[in-house]
């Protein structure tokens, strides 16, 4: 896979200089879209261009502590990885800030699932993003780890397919989040147990409310009007990486 790193905070960063309105809109627009082909120019999509005050602070922080830097460190290292480096084609990779602070323009559950399975629309225009989102503490680990994860996600997709089931959404995320190193989210070893037992049964789902409510538990899928089915927050991402993780553990680094 040939990479390269395109920094697009600084960017992001200025539409947030103008007027918060339709001026600000226009820019925004006319930045991500090409207006030649009226195709997607830069992949700014998950951004909220009417976002308030807490968005070019989050914004200012990422710049001062380089999360680009730290993305462009963390996408070489990825992409010198076997599994990485095996996998065929050209993609420039970047960072977003998407808006899940303070409601009205993201929902964090729905958009975030969108990301991790939905992104072939961006994949086939040549990028590959990691987001970072204005809920969290701002870190240049944290944007490395995002980046990381966005590349691992690709390969695996690229050597397995899109994900159709929950056991495949699973085994994507897992391997995608424990190849870039992530260590969370977790649950304590109670948890873990209760979740690896009771989401056997629904390993074969394809359907959006029940891979929401394993993936993201009971209180995603209430805001979103889904059946909740008895997980914490975050509980099959948890399961995902601890599972990837122990395989790792024991099989030693991949040679894909």
């Amino acid at each position: 896979m040939e990479l390269e790193y395109v920094p697009l905070l600084r960017a992001q960063r200025e539409l947030y200089d103008l007027p918060r309105g339709r001026e600000r809109f226009q820019a925004y627009l006319r930045t991500m879209v090409d207006a030649r082909t009226g195709d997607l120019e830069l992949p700014l999509v998950a951004m909220n261009p009417m976002g308030k005050d807490h968005v070019p602070a989050l914004l200012d922080r990422l710049l001062a502590a380089r999360a680009d830097g730290a993305g462009a460190v963390a996408m070489i290292r990825a992409a010198e990885r076997p599994a990485t480096r095996n996998v065929r084609g050209r993609y420039r990779v970047a960072l977003v800030v998407a808006d899940d602070a303070h409601g009205g323009w993201t929902n964090r559950h729905q958009s975030e699932f969108d990301h991790r399975f939905g992104g072939g629309a961006l994949y086939k225009r040549g990028w590959i993003t990691g987001i970072l989102w204005t809920s969290e503490e701002p870190s240049a680990e944290t944007a490395g780890l995002e980046v990381a994860t966005a590349v691992h996600r690709l390969a695996h997709i690229r050597r397995r397919g899109p994900a159709a089931t929950l056991e495949a959404m699973l085994a994507q995320e897992g391997e995608a989040m424990a190849a870039a190193g992530c260590r969370e989210p977790s649950l304590d070893a109670d948890d873990l147990a209760y979740t690896r037992e009771m989401m056997a049964s629904h390993l074969g789902a394809a359907d959006r409310p029940t891979a929401i409510a394993c993936l993201y538990g009971d209180e995603a899928a209430r805001e979103l009007g889904y059946r909740p089915l008895g997980f914490s927050a975050r509980a099959g991402l948890a399961l995902a990486l601890d599972t990837a993780r122990r395989r790792a553990a024991s099989t030693g680094p991949s040679r894909e």
